[in-house]
């Protein structure tokens, strides 16, 4: 379920992305599963459908969803996105902005590695992304 958060300093349209990658990442959206339409998600979420659209145009680029014309939007199966080298590039990117996100808010790095531990082990059982190329 895909919720918007007024007071989220993200884009909407970044929220849903985010929210996607993240139930298709937990495994709560399967391969082949069709997502709304673009109007009766911006209906549900009672936004506009050019930010749906949005979203769902970032989702596509980035391969976790396809389009099949004629029928809508489904989850891809997995695969791998990126070659090994910019992974590792966007994995640096990722933990640098966390930790200058959180480096001003008094948590120790215990307390920060055990969220981090669990929230990680919540999405372990969803599918992998990088499985390979079908």
């Amino acid at each position: 379920m895909i919720q918007i958060n007024t007071g989220d300093s993200r884009p909407i349209f970044r929220q849903i992305v985010d929210s996607i990658r993240r139930q298709i990442a937990a495994g709560e959206l399967a391969p082949g599963t069709k997502l709304p339409s673009v109007r009766g998600l911006a209906m549900q979420l009672t936004i506009n459908t050019n930010t749906v659209a949005k979203a769902y145009g970032e989702l596509t680029a980035q391969g976790w969803v396809e389009s099949r014309p004629g029928l809508g939007l489904f989850v891809s199966k997995p695969r791998k996105l990126f070659s090994d080298r910019e992974q590792e590039r966007r994995l640096n990117e990722a933990i640098q902005q966390f930790i200058n996100q959180v480096i001003g808010l008094d948590y120790d790095a215990d307390d920060l590695l055990a969220r981090l531990e669990r929230d990680l082990k919540a999405l372990d059982a969803g599918p992998a992304r990088s499985a390979g190329n079908e």
